[in-house]
């Protein structure tokens, strides 16, 4: 039975899932087509790169040791595993540098749905336009959910991609598998019984995995619906179901419905993260890369203080880790100082526990100022230095580059792209993957297979 408070409520599960398959690659357009391909290409990039950190290594040799089936391909291990394990293994890799695209409002949508979409697409044999029109359904759902949720940062109690990511890549694995509505129905009610995420797990190894089992469960559901297994097709309206249990506070079931109309990737956009850290940090970063124009030597610095909004899983004066560092105002704002430049490297243990950086981390006191707005579509972040000949700088940042609203700067994307597939290929290897992603939509699923294998 469904709410019965609010009548825009009935039949919101079925008419949602006749909306996600009615649209096809032709009713798309070339501007969802375009942002589309630039975040799967942005994601596979990221992925690239994670794929060198200790948590991805650790999932993969335990996927290893199950022996399962040859069907997808693990980017940058050189096997294959069953498609649900390969979009794991993929989304894990793709999250664990917190490094890939910002919905808003934000989540991290790409890693649920790209993996789950090459994972199944390769499996399946799909061209470029199938996996194309998949990612972009999967975006879309996860937009509109949060859309229609309108929940202030904070207000869910769990990861929000471990809530709405395992619906994005359901709407994307249903797309490939070619679900009619009534299966897709099933398949979202089978999804909303996987989503977690325990946010306590920030700045571990486990917040990489809350993207994985995402993209991993949307896979499992569409194919567990297409056999016929069944759930509460009713599960977005029913009393206990999705919206109730993890969007109680109010949902928009209109702005739900608007699917497509028109698709958030374009229109707001998504932010392209040029730092791999938590997005709030990003302001840290660039009023500390401000000051550092100005402050020619960062050891005369004799206190820094920081200001923010009330972020609080973002205020870690001691990070235990440099993974954990990815999560901290304070760390990410003391690596700019001192390094004049934020990347891959700047997370690393060695980093974090080099005298400098401890050195630095003494210096900063932090204040959480609840007249800033916490959303980080209007957040901002101030930081006061005082240096030890008794001059002070100061510099505050509303917006760090490619921030939502803002064009891409085409230039710095190529250059954050070729750095992160450099990690694992060479040069030409590099230049023809992006030219792959390119046209990815004008891909047969021959090459879409080529593709994959050079990732591979």
């Amino acid at each position: 039975m469904y709410d019965t408070s609010n009548p825009a409520a009935a039949g919101a599960t079925v008419t949602l899932a006749e909306r996600i398959c009615a649209v096809s690659f032709d009713t798309l357009g070339e501007p969802v087509v375009s942002v589309t391909k630039r975040l799967i290409a942005d994601g596979i990039a990221v992925a690239l790169a994670g794929t060198r950190e200790g948590a991805p290594a650790i999932a993969v040799e335990h996927v290893r040791a199950m022996g399962c089936r040859e069907q997808a391909s693990v980017w940058g291990f050189a096997f294959k595993t069953t498609a649900q394990s390969a979009a794991y293994l993929n989304a894990i890799a793709m999250h664990v540098l917190d490094f890939e695209p910002m919905s808003n409002p934000p989540t991290h949508a790409v890693s649920p749905t790209v993996p789950a979409a090459f994972a199944l697409g390769e499996m399946l044999q799909a061209d470029g336009r199938e996996i194309v029109t998949a990612c972009a359904k999967g975006f879309e759902l996860q937009g509109r959910i949060l859309h229609a949720a309108n929940l202030a940062r904070g207000k869910l109690k769990f990861h929000t991609p471990g809530v709405v990511g395992v619906m994005g890549s359901t709407a994307a694995a249903a797309h490939l598998l070619k679900l009619d509505p009534a299966q897709l129905a099933h398949a979202l009610g089978i999804a909303a019984s996987r989503c977690s995420g325990v946010s306590a797990n920030t700045g571990s190894m486990v917040k990489s995995t809350h993207c994985g089992n995402a993209a991993a469960s949307g896979v499992d559901a569409a194919l567990l619906a297409q056999r016929g297994f069944t759930a509460n097709p009713a599960i977005f309206e029913t009393r206990a179901g999705y919206v109730a249990t993890f969007f109680d506070a109010g949902f928009d079931y209109a702005a739900l419905l608007a699917f497509g109309a028109p698709f958030r990737c374009v229109d707001p956009g998504m932010a392209i993260k040029f730092y791999p850290s938590k997005y709030p940090t990003h302001y840290a970063i660039g009023a500390a890369l401000e000051l550092r124009r100005s402050i020619r030597d960062p050891a005369l610095i004799g206190a820094l203080h920081i200001v923010t909004p009330q972020i609080e899983d973002a205020d870690r004066p001691q990070p235990r880790s440099g993974l954990e560092g990815k999560f901290s105002f304070q760390y990410a704002a003391a690596i700019a100082l001192l390094d004049g430049a934020v990347g891959i490297t700047s997370f690393t243990d060695e980093r974090r526990f080099a005298a400098d950086v401890v050195e630095l981390l003494g210096k900063i006191s932090l204040k959480r100022d609840a007249a800033i707005p916490r959303d980080t579509r209007t957040m901002r972040v101030e930081i006061d230095a005082h240096l030890n000949d008794g001059t002070r700088h100061r510099a505050v940042c509303t917006k760090p580059p490619g921030a939502w609203g803002a064009p891409v700067d085409t230039a710095l994307h190529g250059r954050k792209l070729r750095d992160c597939l450099g990690v694992r290929l060479a040069a030409p290897a590099v230049e023809a993957v992006l030219q792959g992603l390119a046209r990815l939509d004008e891909l047969s699923a021959q090459e879409v297979g080529h593709l994959i294998a050079q990732l591979a």
